[in-house]
């Protein structure tokens, strides 16, 4: 389980869990327990550097289910889908081998729990409120979820350093800064290196704007101050760039706001400290899934800038980060963050990082079928590597990684499928689970996997529960990864030769494709882990500052519709704010 204790706004994290022989307590209070933590997970990763290195794109080639455990493997080849889909969340079968259960439990243990906290009770003073149809325009449920939460977070964070500013880093198409300007009332920058969300944001505002002008006029309540966010585009690419837009963007003339007459009655109601006229604008940094080395970016900009009073940050795309294997004092490396975790030489290499982007809530909330697709497209991507490396070796040197654009073509195709099925069988629940983020989304299979046109697999598969790759006929099975084939073929531009028997290479790979679902599945229940690491470094690159600071992790999203739900909030600890007003 996991225990939430709040004191002077620090969040305690507890976490127990029994595996089969002991019950393991991991804590990140204070940074010797968090690099206990640490350590913990790094020794027990260390001997599994064969699961989480290699890609699955290679699992033909280079044979990789020989690497594991041969009785977990016969094991788990017989397994049905949905049970290979509950690995990574933790969960197994009495009937497995002990060494595997041992290996599943063990995992587990060390993984931060991402259940939703009751952020109430872990930020005193925090009043969430529903976003108005005006505000939540344009989101999808998931936005709006994450919107609502952390605008909340971030306002009381706020309010709690008597900030002046926030700054939304990344901020997209202004969502966030928005609902903190409008509902919340607070002065904000939104930065983003896209000159177009910065037209959208600004268009977006003026609109939201005239709404509440309009009401209140109507409502005759008199006119009050409304902060409408000021926007900038530009590419953040290091502290000192974000150091620079933090100190010469703070309140000041040119702040875009709609100053209309008389005082709001939020303004009337919030503390003011004596001689805050006097005192130089105070800031909160905010960051809803920061990508990359922007999350690091903003944790050390908070420490380096003395007008950055807090941080509020959830990151994403691990896969992003860079590393260095060995570094000298002055890197500014994405992992490790920590002087401890550095001081051990350690690198998760590229493959770890984007493991660390699996969900174990996403992979539960698959169904059958959309288990089956994910193993069957994984199984093909892996013989077509066998293609590649027998025919081509020159593409698998040279073709760079499509990427995100690859990502928006595989959720169209999903959706298409997900479409079609509802239109023979009317099952809106299967639509809603086919048309979900496959598992392997977060995979970009080095130079292929992410550009294949997966309208050349059926939009139905007739399968069993088994796992693996046993849900379709052999002999259409072929016809799909023939298909397959020709299509990854011509996204790279090859025209196919005549010279290649694509039949006598799935005959090599097809007797051995029911062990993808196994090994995948092992594979991804290392991903929470791999993440794991990467916070509690991030937490304790903090903790390291010394007393000065608060920082603390809090998963404040529900984790089946944001993965990615864990909030490193820290706050520079103020004496005479402390003492003030109180």
């Amino acid at each position: 389980m996991q225990l939430y204790q709040a004191k002077r706004g620090l969040v305690g994290i507890v976490v127990t869990m029994a595996n089969a022989t002991e019950c393991n307590t991991y804590s990140c209070n204070n940074s010797d327990e968090t690099l206990t933590w640490i350590k913990s997970i790094i020794d027990f990763i260390t001997p599994f550097s064969f699961l989480i290195n290699p890609h699955v794109v290679n699992f033909f080639t280079d044979r990789l289910w020989l690497n594991v455990d041969k009785e977990w493997m016969d094991c788990l080849r017989g397994e049905s889908v949905q049970n290979l889909l509950l690995i990574p969340s933790g969960v197994i079968q009495d009937h497995w081998p002990t060494s595997l259960k041992n290996f599943i439990l063990n995992l587990r243990s060390m993984v931060f729990r991402q259940e939703q906290a009751d952020v109430d009770m872990a930020l005193p003073g925090l009043q969430m409120t529903s976003l108005s149809s005006v505000l939540a325009q344009g989101m999808n449920v998931k936005k709006k979820h994450e919107v609502e939460v952390l605008s909340a977070v971030v306002s009381t964070i706020a309010d709690s350093v008597r900030a002046h500013t926030i700054v939304d880093v990344g901020a997209g198409q202004g969502y966030l800064a928005q609902v903190l300007a409008f509902q919340y009332q607070h002065p904000v920058i939104a930065i983003d290196a896209c000159s177009h969300h910065g037209r959208v944001t600004g268009a977006r505002a003026e609109r939201i704007k005239k709404h509440y002008i309009s009401q209140m006029l109507k409502s005759g309540s008199g006119m009050r101050s409304l902060n409408v966010p000021k926007t900038i585009t530009c590419r953040v690419l290091s502290i000192d760039a974000l150091k620079t837009l933090v100190e010469t963007s703070l309140p000041g003339d040119d702040m875009e706001q709609s100053r209309l007459k008389g005082e709001s009655q939020e303004e009337q109601g919030k503390p003011h400290c004596p001689g805050d006229a006097d005192k130089k604008p105070s800031t909160v940094l905010a960051g809803l899934h920061a990508c990359g080395d922007l999350s690091v970016t903003m944790l050390k900009t908070f420490l380096e800038c003395k007008d950055v009073k807090a941080v509020v940050s959830l990151g994403c795309c691990y896969n992003l980060l860079s590393e260095e294997s060995v570094m000298d004092a002055g890197s500014q490396c994405g992992f490790p963050m920590s002087q401890s975790v550095r001081s051990m030489g350690l690198s998760l290499g590229k493959s770890a990082r984007d493991l660390a982007c699996q969900s174990a809530e996403r992979w539960r909330s698959l169904d059958m079928h959309a288990g089956i697709h994910n193993f069957e497209l994984h199984a093909f991507r892996a013989a077509f590597q066998m293609v590649l490396s027998k025919h081509y070796p020159e593409v698998l040197m040279n073709t760079p990684s499509i990427g995100r654009k690859g990502k928006a073509l595989r959720r169209r195709q999903q959706r298409r499928s997900a479409e079609s099925q509802h239109h023979q069988q009317g099952s809106i629940g299967h639509i809603r689970q086919n048309s979900s983020v496959l598992p392997a989304e977060s995979e970009n299979g080095g130079i292929i996997t992410s550009v294949l046109d997966i309208h050349a697999l059926p939009s139905e598969i007739h399968s069993n529960a088994k796992a693996g790759c046993d849900g379709t006929k052999s002999d259409n099975k072929f016809l799909l990864f023939e298909n397959f084939c020709r299509s990854g073929l011509s996204h790279i531009g090859i025209e196919q030769s005549l010279d290649i028997n694509l039949q006598s290479i799935w005959m090599e790979a097809e007797p051995f494709s029911d062990l993808i679902g196994p090994y995948w599945s092992l594979r991804a229940a290392l991903g929470p882990l791999l993440e794991t690491l990467i916070l509690l470094d991030r937490l304790l690159f903090l903790q390291e500052q010394g007393s000065e600071l608060e920082a603390y992790l809090l998963p404040i999203f529900d984790p089946k519709i944001s993965p990615r739900n864990v909030a490193i909030i820290a706050k520079k600890v103020d004496k005479d704010v402390r003492s003030c007003c109180v």
